[in-house]
């Protein structure tokens, strides 16, 4: 007979064994949550910040905004970073729902802004060396209103926020984990790394004017053609992969 199970008054062991530890007592505040925040911030930034390259995207801006005076670069710089964060950010949060609103898909999306991106770098690369230079009138005709419209279209889409930027923001808010608490964590993770995006593209903006005068005006020139044809074969690679994703969901034998 087993004499320490037949007393009444014994005191019960307690499993102290770590797993059991770590079953009982957990703090999904005070581990879970710090980890997936950082961790959806690593993600953001790894998945927009190569796409959308501010750095990359200085040289394309400088070429886009010869016409402005220097006083007017700063502030155009400010509103196309500010117009990038609201796009990105409602690009993850509700991008999903708007494009199931209007019956549209991603692919979609990448064939038309890939269009816009090829007309805007042709036109660029067409363009005269003389309508580089500003004109009174031009200068003139610059309003506050027609800035800020500028800032946005085509500043900042699709030249800077493109097709492939948006389309990634909007796969990011779609594959969100279930629960108010991990919603709010991974909507605030976005944002913090949305805000990182948009003060490197301020920065990298702001300061590309250095690089034209580190350049002068020969090399100016260069930079201009150049970065126009690369930005034109940005909206070729951009259209083809929209075209490639539809031919693959109305062909399936196609896809490799």
């Amino acid at each position: 007979m087993d004499l320490e199970a037949a007393n009444p008054f014994r005191v019960p062991r307690l499993d102290l064994s770590a797993a059991r530890v770590a079953r009982v007592v957990h703090f999904p505040f005070v581990f879970d949550y710090p980890i997936q925040f950082a961790k959806t911030v690593l993600l953001t930034l790894g998945a927009l910040l190569p796409i959308v390259d501010p750095l990359g995207g200085a040289p394309i801006y400088l070429v886009m905004t010869t016409d402005l005076r220097p006083e007017q670069r700063a502030p155009m710089a400010k509103a196309v970073a500010l117009s990038s964060f609201f796009l990105l950010m409602a690009s993850t949060l509700v991008g999903v729902y708007v494009l199931d609103f209007f019956g549209l898909s991603i692919p979609a999306v990448q064939v038309a802004g890939g269009l816009v991106v090829c007309a805007i770098g042709w036109a660029q690369l067409n363009r005269s060396e003389t309508s580089a230079i500003p004109s009174r009138a031009t200068d003139a005709a610059m309003t506050p209103d027609s800035l800020r419209v500028r800032a946005f279209y085509p500043l900042t889409m699709p030249l800077t926020v493109g097709p492939g930027s948006v389309s990634v923001a909007i796969t990011l808010g779609a594959n969100t984990e279930r629960g108010l608490p991990s919603l709010v964590i991974t909507a605030f993770a976005h944002a913090v790394a949305v805000v990182i995006i948009a003060v490197s593209v301020y920065l990298c903006y702001r300061y590309a004017e250095r690089l034209a005068r580190l350049l002068g005006p020969s090399g100016t020139g260069v930079l201009m053609s150049l970065s126009a044809f690369i930005l034109m074969c940005i909206g070729v690679q951009i259209t083809w992969n929209g075209v490639r994703a539809l031919l693959s969901t109305a062909f399936p034998h196609m896809a490799r």
